[in-house]
């Protein structure tokens, strides 16, 4: 069993345009799929991921509706997709927005503070996973440097930060936060620093320098981060279409430093922990 916790897809209309327009900003980066939904599933079936977890961005106000229409109908149509629910932090009634991802089946919510132009910290995002953890849905958090920002909106000392405040204030027990890309991309050293070992998940999607153009730790940096966290709180994830799921999948498996249980912790079981 294997299931990708981090990946992206757009509807079939805007799913070109998108890419074209993301790759415009961050022309450093490579695309490996067409970024549609039949793509991801052709990428799964070729390289023997059998579920994915799609996370939808909103970069404006007012997407909601849109956004997690399409998200809906993914989690009501494909078995071997699971889709988060998308929301800004200038959406309006937040709670209401929130109680009805919880109450449509959304297993979780997709957060981009560099996309939305507003720090991991900012009381507008508080609120929003604050709610998530009193409703009992995941926040998955990009993290890091974007190749598309100069700014630095989720950085690993801000995420320590929040996870402590929120931790404190929900007396939250199980970890609430995914942070993306090993903790956040070119931010290595600070992860180890702040977030190694706390109460939080990380994925390791943008983490093999050896993979991808965007990322800079390499096979050994991936393993001492995995140990130090703890295996049981790191999720298999690809961020396909910009990375290559067969390639990701290939490199976890070998990846010498790893017990056989720690990588099927890896895999699936604390993503399946998360969904069920």
């Amino acid at each position: 069993m294997v299931i990708d916790f981090h990946t992206h897809i757009y509807p079939d209309k805007i799913a070109e345009k998108t890419i074209s327009t993301l790759m415009t900003s961050a022309p450093d980066v490579k695309v490996y799929t067409k970024g549609t939904l039949n793509a991801l599933r052709d990428s799964m079936k070729k390289s023997g991921i059998d579920k994915s977890v799609v996370l939808p961005v909103a970069t404006r106000k007012g997407q909601f509706d849109t956004i997690n229409r399409f998200a809906l109908d993914i989690n009501n149509t494909y078995s071997d997709l699971v889709s988060f629910g998308g929301i800004h932090p200038d959406d309006d009634d937040i709670e209401n927005k929130l109680l009805y991802l919880k109450e449509n089946g959304f297993k979780g919510v997709k957060i981009h503070p560099d996309y939305t132009g507003t720090f991991i910290d900012d009381e507008r995002y508080i609120k929003i996973i604050t709610e998530c953890v009193k409703l009992g849905l995941t926040v998955v958090t990009h993290a890091g440097v974007d190749p598309a920002f100069d700014v630095i909106h989720c950085p690993p000392e801000k995420a320590r930060a929040v996870l402590d405040r929120i931790s404190a204030e929900t007396k939250a027990e199980k970890p609430f936060l995914v942070f993306a890309h090993l903790g956040g991309i070119y931010c290595h050293k600070e992860v180890l620093k702040y977030l190694a070992g706390t109460n939080c998940y990380i994925d390791i999607s943008c983490s093999f320098a050896s993979l991808g153009s965007y990322c800079d730790t390499t096979d050994e940096e991936v393993v001492d981060m995995i140990k130090m966290h703890g295996a049981d709180k790191v999720l298999f994830a690809t961020d396909s279409p910009w990375n290559d799921q067969t390639a990701y999948l290939e490199k976890l498996k070998s990846l010498d430093g790893l017990s056989d249980t720690e990588k099927d912790m890896i895999l699936y079981q604390n993503a399946e922990r998360l969904l069920s």
